[in-house]
């Protein structure tokens, strides 16, 4: 596995997009080429890189973010994928590090991502600088000791940094294009490997860096998409993904979630639900589990 093509999803922050093409000239294993599937209409101005860098757009009145990654792959030259959001800085062994085990592990393989503070790359992108600043997401589970370890729940596959052999992607499909907006594509991505018997493994390396910026969890901005995309996945499956999101808006009283029936939204997000999800920007992620704690014992009081 000698080719890798290294695909993201932009709109907006184009400051993100610069970072991660500089991550991207630092690699020890240079990608054939960078594809940038474009959810807006203009470009973007991008720095100079030692590979190719295409820019195709994939507009819609939502986000495109399933039909934006298969469009890219099917597009990819490499044999293999990294698919890293625009926000990821990567360190200079991420592709290196994925083309190694695709060369011997056909799967969905996921690598490590810390959280950067606010202002961490406003000096130059210092990896060590990074790796002082930078945490773990309390949600989400660190690296194996070493090499390549199996996971056996489709629903620790995050899409934010990983990879495949394109052939395998192209085989089972992609991503399931009627989710549109925020939320449950990727759940659904890995149910769909689930079934397929195509395994999903974190990898010891293909480390990138989160940077920051304001954010809501659960993500009470992209509601009306996150309620929708919850029930094309019950009608697909038979049961409902984000549950610790419509449970946290139901504890909020925005949406009555209750099983055998559709969910209803009850009134939309205000001033209020905004402050209590917000992250802030001495906050490296903003965390579900935090804010349902705080309206569980709104409730017990």
């Amino acid at each position: 596995m000698t080719s890798i093509s290294v695909v993201t999803l932009a709109k907006g922050r184009p400051d993100h997009l610069v970072n991660l093409v500089h991550g991207l000239t630092r690699q020890r294993q240079m990608p054939v080429e960078l594809i940038v599937a474009v959810m807006q209409a203009e470009a973007y101005a991008l720095p100079a890189a030692p590979f190719p860098i295409r820019q195709m757009h994939v507009v819609a009145d939502a986000l495109p973010l399933a039909a934006a990654r298969n469009a890219a792959a099917r597009s990819a030259q490499g044999e293999g994928i990294v698919f890293l959001d625009m926000d990821c800085i990567p360190t200079p062994d991420l592709v290196a590090d994925y083309a190694g085990f695709l060369a011997d592990t056909d799967a969905l393989l996921m690598g490590e991502v810390l959280y950067l503070p606010g202002g961490a790359t406003e000096a130059d992108l210092s990896m060590d600088r990074f790796e002082a600043l930078a945490v773990r997401h309390s949600d989400r589970r660190g690296p194996p000791p070493q090499g390549v370890e199996r996971c056996n729940d489709y629903r620790c596959f995050w899409s934010l940094n990983f990879a495949m052999r394109r052939a395998t992607f192209l085989a089972i499909g992609g991503f399931d294009e009627r989710y549109v907006g925020y939320g449950g594509e990727d759940t659904d991505f890995g149910k769909t490997l689930d079934q397929a018997g195509v395994e999903i493994a974190w990898i010891k390396g293909g480390r990138a860096y989160h940077q920051y910026h304001p954010h809501h969890m659960p993500p009470v901005h992209h509601l009306d998409s996150v309620v929708r995309n919850a029930e094309l996945f019950e009608a697909k499956w038979g049961y409902r993904t984000m549950g610790h999101w419509l449970h946290a808006f139901r504890l909020m009283g925005l949406v009555d979630d209750t099983a055998g029936r559709p969910v209803r939204i009850l009134r939309r997000p205000g001033p209020e639900d905004f402050a209590l999800t917000g992250q802030q920007s001495h906050q490296p992620y903003a965390n579900t589990a935090s804010v349902i704690r705080q309206l569980e014992a709104r409730a017990a009081a």
